[in-house]
């Protein structure tokens, strides 16, 4: 977690904003996740504290969810911010 933090001091970003890391034809791992918002076979809606994301693809499937991290299994074809919550 650490070398995270010093990433994102580097970069000038947020540690605390969701993170995310995809895996080409088998899902993604998203770190900070405040709550699901809506979840089919083809769209998850993943919420941070303050931004929204919409993760599309195929197959999708939930892993993973507690403290903060999510595991969906699928195939991702996109993850889109959606837009900043207050």
């Amino acid at each position: 977690m650490e070398f995270v933090r010093e990433i994102c001091a580097a970069l000038g970003a947020d540690a605390l904003r969701l993170r995310y890391t995809i895996v080409s034809g088998k899902g993604a791992y998203f770190q900070n996740v405040y709550r699901l918002a809506a979840f089919s076979e083809t769209e998850i809606v993943v919420r941070s504290r303050r931004e929204t994301y919409l993760v599309s693809g195929a197959a999708l499937s939930l892993g993973k969810y507690e403290a903060g991290d999510l595991v969906i299994f699928g195939d991702i074809v996109r993850v889109e911010r959606q837009g900043v919550q207050v």
